[in-house]
Order: structure tokens, then C-alpha cells, then sequence
């Protein structure tokens, strides 16, 4: 059993909370301008860590607000709980970094060929 400490209530079991992803995801200052693939990473690409990951977690059953945990995914030890716009003190090796939208490669026309014909009496 996963017990989280609340930065408003205090330590409660793990049933009271909702995983809200991962933590610190940088939204695009143009999302307008971003393509469809663009778009797709932005909101579907995450990082995937094995060690200390910064996630968002919301005290559902309780205070009903959001919060940070940077939780190791390997021992599921809680090394740091703090409030949703601050940042913890830890080591930048050991942290999920930001989402990076990448620039999808341009595609290439690639030209259909017509379907082949029958030959007759065949």
C-alpha cells in the first residue's frame, strides 16, 4: 500500500488519491501552428522513467486539490511531495525533464500505381 502525503491534509492512503500524469509538461506557445504529428507528441508522449519521475496526483477523496510527487518507479518510495508551481530540491539527473515538442519531418509524395491489368483468356 502507497501512503501520500497531502500538502494541505496530511498522509492518507493511496485510495484517496487519482494519478494525474506526469508533472511539469510544458504547453506549446503556439498551438495553433503546431501540425497534427506535432500536436499527437505534445499530448500523447511521455517520458518513461525508471527512477525518480515528477507526477501529478489530486487529493480526490480530501482537499480535492492538485499537487506534486516525485515518486522513484522502481521502489515506489515517495521522495518529495510539494504544491502544484514549485519544485523540489533534486539532483536534475534524477528528474523527468519537460515535454520537447519535436518537428515532424516534412512527408513525401509518394506517387499510387494503378492497379494491374488482367490478362484475357486467363
Amino acid at each position: 500500500m502507497l501512503y501520500i502525503k497531502c500538502p494541505w491534509c496530511g498522509e492518507r492512503d493511496e485510495t484517496e488519491y487519482h494519478y494525474g500524469g506526469e508533472a511539469h509538461i510544458v504547453r506549446p506557445e503556439n498551438p495553433d501552428e503546431l501540425t497534427d504529428a506535432e500536436w499527437a507528441e505534445y499530448v500523447f508522449m511521455r517520458t518513461n522513467t525508471k527512477g525518480v519521475h515528477r507526477e501529478r496526483w489530486v487529493h480526490s477523496d480530501g482537499c480535492r486539490r492538485w499537487f506534486n510527487v516525485a515518486r522513484n518507479t522502481v521502489t515506489n518510495e515517495i521522495v518529495s511531495v510539494y504544491k502544484t508551481g514549485e519544485k523540489p530540491d533534486l539532483p536534475e539527473a534524477a528528474t523527468t525533464k519537460p515535454a520537447q515538442v519535436k518537428k515532424a519531418p516534412a512527408k513525401k509524395a509518394v506517387a499510387k500505381k494503378a492497379p494491374a491489368k488482367k490478362k484475357e483468356g486467363a
